[in-house]
């Protein structure tokens, strides 16, 4: 059976620079069937749900539904819900948790803050395994659910007890697809052994790139641009590096991407077509998505890693902060090609 990612796969699509957008994410666990808009079509009172997707649009927070890998009967009974947020700005990375009895005490947090990397207190720190998110949410995409609840029921079976189901994460033709928190990374054609290895990584605050889509907290070229630095330098430390500038002159961006220690490097990254056309999900029309390549990484004079582009410190995994080393060599003049499709 052909689908829109038996066909991006067999196109070799690159993954870098394709996750979703955002710098906090607040999800709410949420059981039972959920639709192709799921905050307005699951056992989540409609209303609610509308607010929420009002209260969000412009700040920086995505809300995603989540609820636990398995069967997911038909009722209505009433429970407890899970909720966490999390901020992926690197140097500002937390994830918080909370459970609530009714989901509009949600409507009572500060958006604007939430997006802007303050908590505001709400819940308490999340201590527990890194959170695991695969998309599953078949009625936005077959690939979704084909591949994505097998992948995360395996991840279950295994014992990862921070294995979710979510929404939606972006890129039917990537599925499976993976978001892992508190970092934000994205991650697409995901298998078990392969989650494992970029779990494992996170607990040791580092970062797997291969099948990496981008961290949400940057727009998609400064996604690109960050990996692009990451496979140059072989830099793995999670808060390592930051997007400190874009000049946007589409069709071509300057992004500024800085080190913690004072290093800072210029990503050119430049728009293109993805050709031959394929179907961006499944029953969609052939097209040609939007391509980016990094065409150059070069490497500027270092900063002080207090100056005004090299942030403060790093980030751990609850919302302390932690130091980096200096893996690879600097590529100063180096230039590296790559593709990287928006969605």
């Amino acid at each position: 059976m052909s689908t829109c990612a038996t066909a991006s796969r067999d196109l070799d699509e690159p993954l870098a620079g394709t996750a979703a957008t955002a710098r906090t994410w607040l999800l709410l666990e949420q059981s039972g069937p959920w639709g192709a808009k799921a905050l307005t079509s699951s056992h989540l009172d409609p209303e609610v749900g509308r607010a929420l997707e009002a209260a969000a649009e412009g700040t920086g927070v995505r809300v995603a539904l989540i609820r636990r890998p398995g069967r997911h009967a038909d009722c209505h009974t009433p429970t407890r819900h899970q909720v966490y947020v999390a901020h992926t700005v690197p140097g500002s990375t937390w994830l918080r948790g909370a459970v609530t009895d009714d989901p509009r005490e949600l409507l009572d947090l500060d958006f604007a803050a939430l997006g802007a990397g303050d908590h505001g207190g709400f819940g308490t720190p999340h201590t527990g395994a890194p959170l695991a998110l695969v998309c599953t949410n078949g009625k936005r995409d077959r690939c979704c659910a084909l591949l994505g609840r097998p992948l995360a029921a395996e991840l279950a079976d295994a014992g990862e007890e921070g294995a979710w189901e979510i929404t939606h994460l972006g890129g039917h033709r990537f599925s499976p697809t993976l978001l892992v928190l508190p970092y934000g990374y994205a991650y697409g054609r995901t298998g078990a052994r392969a989650v494992k290895e970029i779990l494992e990584a996170v607990r040791a605050d580092r970062v797997v790139t291969e099948g990496c889509r981008g961290v949400s907290a940057w727009d998609r070229p400064g996604q690109a641009a960050e990996l692009a630095v990451r496979e140059a330098t072989g830099e793995d430390a999670a808060g390592a590096l930051s997007v400190v500038r874009a000049d946007d002159a589409a069709p071509t961006w300057e992004v500024t991407v800085a080190h913690t220690d004072g290093r800072r490097w210029r990503v050119t990254v430049a728009q293109g077509t993805s050709l031959p056309p394929r179907p961006e999900s499944c029953g969609a029309a052939l097209g040609s998505p939007a391509r980016m390549d990094v065409v150059a990484v070069r490497g500027l004079p270092e900063e002080s890693a207090d100056g005004p582009d090299g942030g403060e410190g790093g980030q751990s995994r609850g919302e302390g902060g932690q130091g980096s080393g200096r893996p690879g060599a600097e590529p100063d003049g180096q230039e590296i090609r790559a593709t990287v499709t928006s969605e």
